[in-house]
């Protein structure tokens, strides 16, 4: 018999993939989404599936699935600034409520779950790059503290069913990841500016550019996150590219890549508790999972490009 794996958030980015490399794998999916970003188009070429089957459904509410269950990966999130300062609310309970409900889930099944935390737990860094004993600097009371307080809190929760319970859990600490399925218009820095540089449209740089990020394809994020959960590591992982790179010149990058000489920066003020800088210490999952990424940011991005060129109108 298939070993079943529960994803929640499976209709958005980054669980959409995450169900392709678990079918592709053997394993039944079971998606589960509220879609309040999340697309059934991401999904939809999985839907006509005997081996995949969707619930539409708010982790933050009771939840409940028949028969064993082996894994639950709590992907449910929204995942931009964008949308966590329209929907805070939401972003609180999905990290809270939607935590706690999907824990006794897996205690209820004797399931492994595996946590979708982020590098927004380190905050605006005062260590650089971050390592996953860093505690963070983050505002709880600014307007990204509804995301950052989130995760941390679920960080929190998760370890304390694997402590107090004998829970198997995992937690990976994502950082900025790209590719296709992302929304175009979910305010994030990747898809902003490609989606600008197709319209012909000023790309929006924050303050001086100077602030950086350092961007993983999904691919090698899911592989990541496949090892994760497979392995005996209970502990923080961070899984992303140590390929660090400024806004300024990211966007350089970016005008480059489209090639639409209508695109211009346009400079905005920063937002306030905007992280100065981030690359992730990825030392540890090399150690432990023997990951590291694979796919430049280069070849990435000509993977992403042909996808952006579909959607963007």
């Amino acid at each position: 018999m298939n070993k079943r794996v529960l994803i929640t958030g499976a209709a958005g980015f980054l669980g959409s993939h995450l169900s392709d490399r678990f079918l592709k794998e053997g394993y039944e999916v079971i998606g589960m989404d509220n879609l309040i970003t999340g697309s059934m188009d991401n999904i939809a070429h999985l839907m006509p599936r005997e081996d995949f089957t969707f619930y539409h459904h708010d982790v933050s509410k009771f939840v409940h699935v028949a028969g064993e269950l082996d894994y639950i990966l709590h992907f449910a999130s929204p995942a931009s600034p964008i949308d966590y300062l329209k929907m805070p609310i939401q972003t609180l309970k999905v990290g809270s409520l939607g935590t706690h409900n999907l824990l006794g889930l897996a205690k209820a099944k004797n399931a492994r779950m595996l946590i979708a935390s982020t590098s927004e737990v380190y905050g605006d860094p005062l260590v650089h790059p971050q390592t996953e004993d860093y505690w963070g600097n983050v505002n709880p009371v600014g307007p990204r503290g509804v995301y950052d307080e989130a995760k941390r809190f679920q960080e929190a929760m998760t370890m304390a069913y694997h402590t107090f319970h004998g829970l198997e859990t995992r937690i990976v600490r994502i950082f900025n990841t790209y590719g296709p399925r992302m929304r175009v218009d979910d305010g994030r820095v990747l898809p902003a500016f490609i989606s600008q540089a197709i319209r012909g449209e000023g790309l929006t740089v924050f303050g001086d550019g100077s602030q950086t990020r350092s961007f993983c394809y999904v691919d090698d994020l899911v592989e990541g996150i496949y090892r994760l959960l497979l392995s005996d590591f209970a502990q923080p992982v961070n899984i992303g590219n140590g390929d660090e790179i400024t806004i300024m010149d990211f966007a350089r990058e970016i005008l480059a890549l489209v090639g639409n000489d209508k695109a211009y920066l346009d400079h905005r003020p920063l937002p306030v508790d905007d992280p100065k800088k981030r690359r992730p210490n990825t030392d540890l999952a090399k150690k432990v999972l023997d990951w590291q990424p694979t796919i430049s940011r280069a070849e990435g991005l000509a993977k992403t490009l042909p996808y952006f060129l579909d959607k963007v109108k």
